[in-house]
């Protein structure tokens, strides 16, 4: 049976999902995937994210987006998903055709205009013109045994202004049996109520043709409107991740399919757990940063920030929704800063295996609440050193960085001495690497070893400077690392160091993270130790 086919009354209508990332999507400023880059991206999202169909090539663009598509195709005969590779083709009789069959493709999304204004104004054609150039090409794809979709570019326009125009082109289409056909609000200019009425006419007035939505996000409403379409009877959405596309964007992918599982009675066959992961393998690669509060995969859009919400969670998930964050492959957050209360600094004391006194407590809390004021965040792993400057005791503080030396000259290989410290034992180690920080962490594991810890990998690094362009500004360095499963602290967490050198605000971020490695460590160690005392204790007496 389809996938896209309920296999009864009751069960929830199926929402098939064809995300163009890398087509559309690539239309975003100043972004461009190599061949890899689109590999990578096109199994994450059909393997892991499990997407119905993805669009990954325009023809007829360059030698390299052709040995892009030919790279993607290859993987996807062999894998026997290449029915799910789709690539976006033109009226232009044979030579859209012969592109996407020498690349390997299957499937073209034949790029057709969806209003008269676009066909006389852009095109320099009559309606009669155009409809006969889209069926010389769907009859020549048809030879070459090519899958056709069609897409209406600029219906949104086109279904309001010249609905006579839209319905000779359509009733062409259903006479060609193309597979489906594409509704594309390529303006983005339709709101809800626009959208439910004209989709339910196209559903109306053919209701064996297997619509589709694609939307813009110029005015912020795209997830509202595929939620429209589909209700109206469109029988899939097209998306993007993290909402990648020309001018505001394409409808973002992790939005909508959150949106369709809490807000419709339908369903999906996306694996939400892997969206985070695909909308962090694309930030990276196009350098589009995600923005910290964006729905689903945003940085902070897990965290909690104002005490009341953290003393609600702990008194019984008060402030929780279905957008819960294990649903998604994320952790709740507890913010540390002015608006914090003893809830969330539990919270984070918790997540640390730290316990304190009620008064130590106290103190730690206005100290954050002090920082706080002064626009400085403090995070989870800044705990241990508020703790430590709060209770002017070093004992938190159970590495050290004793000393270092790197050398980094053009004509020689960088090296780097370390001289570290733990509980009373000092290890020294030199090292090379590829740079002065990379001969630095190479040395910093050899001088480890001994201390019977393992470093974690290294996932992200990045340097902040205050604008202005002194040369002697402060230096922000955060570095994330990944700590191996089933190990102490295990998962991904952040340092950071601030120093006026970024070397030494890279070696501050490492020397903290190697206390965090080795805190749970040290104490359960002494909660060992006070349970062998009051043992002994209980002996005694």
């Amino acid at each position: 049976m389809s996938k896209n086919k309920s296999t009864s009354d009751n069960e929830p209508r199926y929402i098939a999902v064809m995300d163009t990332t890398l087509r559309d999507g690539e239309q975003t400023p100043n972004v461009s995937y190599t061949p890899e880059e689109k590999l990578l991206i096109a199994r994450r999202l059909l393997l892991e994210v499990e997407v119905d169909r993805i669009e990954v090539a325009s023809t007829r663009v360059s030698e390299g987006e052709h040995q892009s598509a030919s790279l993607i195709t290859a993987w996807a005969r062999k894998n026997r998903v290449i029915q799910r590779v789709e690539m976006l083709g033109y009226c232009d009789g044979a030579a859209s055709v012969d592109w996407i069959t020498s690349a390997g493709g299957k499937t073209m999304n034949l790029l057709t205009k969806g209003s008269e204004r676009h066909c006389r104004m852009q095109l320099r054609m009559t309606p009669e013109e155009h409809r006969a150039q889209v069926e010389k090409t769907i009859r020549y794809a048809r030879r070459k045994r090519l899958t056709v979709n069609v897409f209406l570019e600029d219906w949104s326009n086109g279904v309001q202004e010249s609905f006579d125009y839209v319905f000779a082109l359509v009733n062409l289409l259903r006479e060609l049996r193309v597979a489906r056909v594409f509704l594309a609000d390529t303006l983005g200019i339709l709101s809800p109520k626009g959208v439910a009425r004209y989709v339910d006419l196209m559903v109306g007035t053919w209701p064996e043709v297997d619509f589709e939505f694609h939307g813009h996000n110029d005015y912020g409403l795209a997830t509202a409107n595929s939620l429209a379409a589909i209700r109206a009877g469109a029988r899939g959405v097209h998306t993007s991740v993290n909402g990648m596309g020309e001018r505001s964007g394409n409808t973002s992918l992790a939005e909508v399919v959150a949106a369709i599982h809490d807000h419709t009675d339908m369903k999906t066959g996306i694996v939400e757990s892997r969206l985070a992961d695909a909308s962090q393998i694309v930030a990276t690669y196009t350098g589009k940063d995600v923005s910290a509060n964006a729905p689903i995969v945003g940085r902070d859009v897990f965290t909690q920030t104002a005490g009341i919400h953290a003393d609600g969670d702990a008194k019984g998930g008060l402030y929780g929704s279905r957008l819960a964050p294990g649903r998604f492959g994320r952790a709740r957050r507890y913010a540390l800063g002015k608006l914090s209360g003893k809830a969330s600094l539990d919270h984070n004391l918790e997540a640390l295996g730290v316990t304190l006194s009620n008064e130590h407590r106290d103190l730690v809390l206005k100290r954050v609440i002090e920082l706080g004021d002064r626009k400085h965040s403090v995070s989870t792993e800044d705990l241990p050193y508020i703790i430590n400057d709060v209770l002017k005791s070093s004992s938190e503080q159970l590495v050290r960085v004793e000393g270092f030396k790197v050398v980094v000259s053009h004509d020689e290989t960088p090296s780097a001495d370390v001289v570290l410290s733990y509980m009373g034992r000092v290890e020294k180690a030199t090292a090379s690497g590829d740079g002065g920080y990379d001969a630095f962490m190479n040395a910093v594991k050899k001088a480890v070893k001994s201390f019977e810890f393992e470093v974690p990998v290294l996932e992200d690094y990045r340097v902040r400077i205050p604008p202005g362009g002194r040369t002697g500004a402060i230096v922000e360095t955060i570095i994330t690392w990944n700590q191996a499963k089933g190990r102490a602290n295990a998962g991904v967490f952040t340092t950071s160091g601030v120093d006026t050198d970024q070397l030494n605000a890279a070696v501050l971020a490492t020397e903290k993270m190697l206390n965090l490695l080795v805190q749970p460590k040290v104490t359960q160690g002494s909660k060992n130790k006070r349970k062998k005392a009051a043992k002994t204790k209980r002996g005694t007496a």
